[in-house]
């Protein structure tokens, strides 16, 4: 997944622009995003007041199959009968198929060669859908995993086919907007005063026009992409200073000083995995996802006055110290935003299809995927896709300087995290032995269990 973050740039007036909407300063992110008909991302508001919650709460637990329902430290689905169950039901698509019994993330991955079984597991709980129309867990709050997204995931990754070795997506200026941008801070840059900051704000915003978005390797109709693109819009509000995080994070600019940054420098974030992620037992048929498997890293980039780009090896030291720190609190940080959850689900997804293709499992399996990966069966390209965005300054003073940021990036190989020098040990055998304890005698068209 790729998602290019765009941060800083410095002439005599120091500026630095963020590719995202027009909005408020300290917004607290929860309220996802929407893209209309013409493919532009907007904001959706949220339920501040709690009770619409307390109500949904309480209509999904009146609503729900109580077994599902019901918090379990490892569930496990078996993707062979899900898709025999789907196929059984001609194509429809019941809501615990919808959201996988309420998985909330991938642990493990299991195969059982006697059955034909591959089996996703992880913890789960019963869930409902909140004020910004996220599906979330009734106890947690945190998103569960979709089949539309396994699907996208999945669908990646064929049996026999060509591997995707890079999903994702960027939001970028237009090589005129760039261009135009730097011919008014020459203009302009020199005389600026704190009095003047709403007109420079206001002319940056127009000089660099709507942004761009690109969505690679997936469908830009999908869920997945529409979480992929509001986790970069997302991370980059938080580091320009327009959003504040639920936790404690400094941002970039926050951090930013006039004489540590390079002239004409555009600061890059990027979300990666942490491709360390992946342990795997010594005969193959077991696999377990580790950690918080997701880091912010940073790329510099230098702007010609003409607007063009070219990369710039150095980085800046509030750049640095930016995403040490997003990525250090991103597990805290997933529990309390979704779509940063969201987004290491997907990470997490990518690199379990990536596994299934790599170990020959589809066909060692017999796992069809005449459901799970046609289109026809099971569509997930419904949403509008997002095409592009209104450019946002955010304007601080630094002494006689001002600042006005932007940024964002995602970016996930997941054939880097199956690389043999990627790989961690299963020490002491403990994921296969798990593996071993884990019982399939289940009835006819069950498709989940605990």
């Amino acid at each position: 997944m790729r998602c290019r973050s765009l941060g800083f740039l410095a002439v005599s007036l120091v500026a630095v622009f963020a590719a995202s909407l027009a909005v408020p300063s300290f917004v607290f992110g929860q309220g996802g995003i929407a893209v209309d008909a013409d493919g532009v991302l907007k904001l959706k508001a949220t339920d501040q007041s709690g009770q619409l919650t307390k109500q949904q709460i309480a209509a999904a637990k009146a609503s729900l199959n109580t077994e599902a329902a019901k918090r379990s430290n490892l569930r496990c689905v078996s993707l062979n009968r899900l898709e025999q169950f789907i196929r059984d039901h001609q194509n429809t698509v019941t809501d615990e198929a919808r959201y996988l019994a309420g998985l909330l993330r991938v642990h493990y991955v299991f195969f059982y060669p006697e059955s034909g079984d591959i089996v996703l597991a992880g913890p789960a709980e019963g869930w409902r859908t909140d004020s910004a129309g996220r599906v979330v867990g009734i106890q947690s709050g945190r998103p569960v995993i979709q089949l539309q997204d396994l699907c996208v995931a999945l669908r990646s990754f064929p049996s026999g086919g060509e591997p995707m070795k890079l999903i994702g997506c960027s939001i970028d200026p237009t090589q005129e907007g760039l261009a135009a941008m730097q011919r008014f801070l020459r203009s302009h840059g020199s005389g600026a005063m704190p009095g003047d900051t709403q007109y420079i704000v206001q002319s940056l915003q127009t000089s660099l026009g709507l942004q761009t978005v690109t969505v690679n390797g997936v469908s830009p109709k999908t869920h997945f992409a529409q979480v992929m693109v509001e986790a970069d819009y997302r991370m980059k509000l938080i580091g320009i200073g327009l959003e504040r995080p639920p936790v404690k994070l400094v941002s970039w600019v926050a951090r930013a000083t006039p004489g540590q940054v390079a002239r004409n420098a555009l600061v890059r974030w990027f979300f990666t995995p942490d491709y360390q992620c992946v342990r795997t037992s010594d005969d193959g048929l077991a696999m377990q996802l580790v950690g918080d498997g997701v880091k912010v890293v940073g790329e510099d980039e230098l702007v010609a006055n003409n607007g063009q780009r070219r990369d710039n090896g150095s980085g800046d030291h509030a750049s640095q110290e930016f995403v040490a720190s997003f990525t250090k609190v991103y597990s805290e940080l997933a529990d309390k935003s979704p779509v940063f959850a969201e987004l290491r689900n997907l990470i997490d997804l990518s690199v379990v299809a990536a596994y299934l293709q790599h170990e020959n499992l589809y066909v060692k399996s017999g796992l069809k995927m005449d459901v799970l990966g046609d289109e026809k069966a099971i569509s997930v390209e419904i949403f509008n896709a997002p095409k592009q965005v209104a450019s946002a300054v955010n304007a601080i003073w630094r002494g006689h300087q001002l600042l006005t940021p932007i940024g964002g990036g995602v970016e996930i190989n997941a054939l880097m995290a199956l690389a043999p020098e990627k790989r961690l040990p299963d020490k002491d055998d403990k994921v296969a032995k798990l593996r071993k304890q884990m019982k399939l005698e289940l009835a006819k068209g069950r498709w989940w269990w605990d």
